[in-house]
């Protein structure tokens, strides 16, 4: 079966409460210019996808909303890109991963930085998913 490059409606991250939650308990680490939430919880239904992601610029560093829309997207579609090692991860390990990235940076960003920076990150969380959820014997 080929590898899936979707970003759909589950995989979103849209409730109120779960982004609120996701920034007061969840963890967080820079990596310039982006500043990712993350938290991490066991899979408890089937119906919410165990990967859910969002993304965010700030009003103080774009003022026009056209600005921060192009740095959102640029960031959700290379996350969209990117993300199917980390959902393997997330999957096998049946847990559920819930992730905000905040765009610091004060230009617009080019695709090709965006990209990596995201591979960058997207690695790291691998390495958070791995180390904190092996079963120790």
């Amino acid at each position: 079966m080929a590898k899936q490059f979707t970003l759909g409606k589950r995989e979103r991250l849209k409730s109120r409460k779960q982004i609120e939650r996701l920034f007061t308990e969840g963890k967080n680490f820079p990596v310039s210019p982006f500043r990712i939430y993350y938290f991490v919880s066991p899979l408890i239904t089937v119906s919410v996808s165990n990967l859910q992601f969002g993304a965010g610029a700030s009003g103080k560093n774009f003022k026009r909303a056209v600005d921060r829309n192009r740095v959102k997207r640029l960031i959700r579609e290379s996350y969209r890109l990117q993300k199917n090692q980390l959902h393997e991860v997330v999957k096998e390990k049946k847990l559920q991963l819930q992730i905000f990235f905040i765009y610091t940076g004060k230009e617009l960003p080019a695709f090709n930085t965006v990209k990596e920076k995201v591979g960058v990150i997207l690695n790291k969380l691998i390495k958070i998913v791995d180390e904190n959820n092996t079963p120790r014997a």
